[in-house]
């Protein structure tokens, strides 16, 4: 049995996705592919890793070596052509973390801030729980793909728009963003003076033949206007261990961002997480890539399946991430409706569009890393509970 196809027992383990089931859905009996972690074992060699600094025993307070940067350099430079250096790193628990110290470094009460709709949850707390105003940019749908409307997004800016919480590759609708429109996201930034906050932690987890590439890649001037958040966490499943990076390549902002982190006492790595992101990027690779194939196999079983056994699910399409966002409008069910139709009905925990902004409310977001056999049950319930409409 394959790495990816074994079948783990995740209950209490204190697992958010497995142990949270009567809080969040009012019932435990659902398949929960909700939250975003996978249901594989991270590599061997993390765990091997992990297995031989416990058996040291000592968990003092930990520094983040030459090694431990390295490792990430490497891995950024080969896997996504960015070539970095060691002084751009600073480091915190996750990136919402990141977003959060940077939106308090980079803006005050009351700025504006934009976002591309629907997005990721935690995008609207690291604005709204500072005092900063939303502003969005909402993603177009046109022939089952979303587009970034470009001639919004340039309105948005001219309104005062201080910073900028880029998504990419974009979760919840998958996209990953073409070179094309990452230099106009990044031209209109420039011209307007706004400030980049790019979350890339999904950048690993592409399908074959896509590439993730880094927006303040595109060029030194790009570069001096954005911070890059990214994370071992997603894409070996990692999560747990909080253990992110950021890459600020001037100066001045890399030194107030640092200040922010200091002041919240986000100053080091936890030792387990240091060891994990190390081995993940030495050891990782040919997981990564085994992985990959797997994810995509299952976006193809998931959106023929829905497509040749149902005529109100439709998959959007989509060339990264491990989250399928499904356009459900043809149910013609209000959001809680839906909801309760997936939970009581087909007995699946998903995640409910409107978690990501009002342009979610007819979708649903399907987490498919878990072994072939949790996915064909969780599509089975759905396709039958369709069935007995």
């Amino acid at each position: 049995m394959g790495i990816f196809e074994k079948v783990h027992d995740r209950k209490n383990t204190r697992s958010v996705k497995w142990d949270m089931l009567k809080p969040v859905f009012q019932t435990e009996d659902v398949l929960p592919m909700w939250v975003a972690d996978m249901d594989f074992q991270a590599p061997q060699a993390v765990n091997d890793a992990l297995k031989d600094r416990a058996d040291h025993g000592i968990y003092g307070y930990t520094i983040i070596d030459d090694d431990v940067k390295d490792s990430i350099i490497n891995w950024v430079t080969k896997r996504h052509d960015w070539e970095i250096h060691s002084d751009w790193l600073s480091f915190s628990p996750g990136v919402v973390t990141s977003l959060h110290m940077a939106i308090q470094a980079f803006t005050e009460p009351n700025d504006k801030v934009l976002i591309q709709t629907p997005v990721y949850t935690p995008f609207y707390s690291v604005i709204e729980t500072h005092n900063r105003e939303v502003v969005k940019n909402p993603l177009r749908q046109k022939d089952n793909y979303y587009h970034i409307d470009f001639d919004d997004f340039e309105n948005k800016l001219k309104q005062g728009v201080k910073a900028f919480v880029l998504c990419s590759p974009h979760n919840p609708v998958g996209r990953v963003w073409t070179k094309e429109e990452l230099q106009e996201m990044a031209r209109l930034c420039l011209k307007y003076d706004v400030l980049i906050l790019s979350d890339e932690i999904h950048g690993d987890l592409i399908y074959p033949n896509e590439r993730h590439i880094p927006i303040a890649s595109l060029s030194d001037e790009i570069a001096d206007q954005t911070i890059t958040c990214m994370s071992p966490s997603k894409t070996f499943n990692l999560a747990g261990l909080q253990a992110s990076y950021v890459i600020t390549t001037d100066k001045e902002k890399r030194d107030t961002l640092n200040k922010q982190l200091n002041s919240q006492g986000h100053h080091m790595l936890n030792t387990m997480g240091n060891t994990a992101m190390e081995a993940a990027y030495l050891h990782g690779e040919e997981w990564l890539d085994e992985l990959r194939t797997v994810l995509k196999e299952h976006q193809e079983y998931v959106t023929k399946q829905f497509e040749e056994n149902t005529d109100v699910l439709k998959v959007i399409r989509s060339e990264g991430t491990y989250l399928l966002w499904i356009d459900c409008s043809a149910m013609k069910m209000d959001s809680e409706q839906l909801k309760k139709f997936m939970i009581e009905n087909a007995k699946v925990g998903l995640n409910t569009g409107t978690d990501y902004g009002e342009e979610g409310k007819p979708f649903m977001r399907m987490n498919i890393a878990c072994p072939r056999e949790t996915l064909e049950e969780g599509v089975k319930r759905i396709i039958n509970a369709v069935y007995k409409l």
